[in-house]
């Protein structure tokens, strides 16, 4: 398969995790987590996104849960 096939899926997972997201949820954050949740929707990186929280793995993904981010 070719670059521009896996660019494509990986800008449609972006695009479903920007538009499922709780963004009013996500805002009202403190300021580490809301811009870890921002770099996972963009990235969809939970692991890297994790370690920007400051958060365990598990505990993050339970956050980004609470926030209606899917992992996708």
């Amino acid at each position: 398969m070719d670059r521009e096939f896996w660019l494509g899926l990986l800008e449609e997972a972006r695009e479903i995790r920007r538009r499922e997201a709780d963004w009013k949820y996500i805002m009202g954050l403190p300021p580490r987590l809301r811009s870890a949740l921002k770099y996972y929707v963009e990235t969809g990186d939970f692991r890297t996104a994790a370690k920007l929280a400051g958060m365990g793995l598990e505990e993050f993904l339970d956050r980004a849960r609470e926030a209606r981010v899917p992992l996708v």
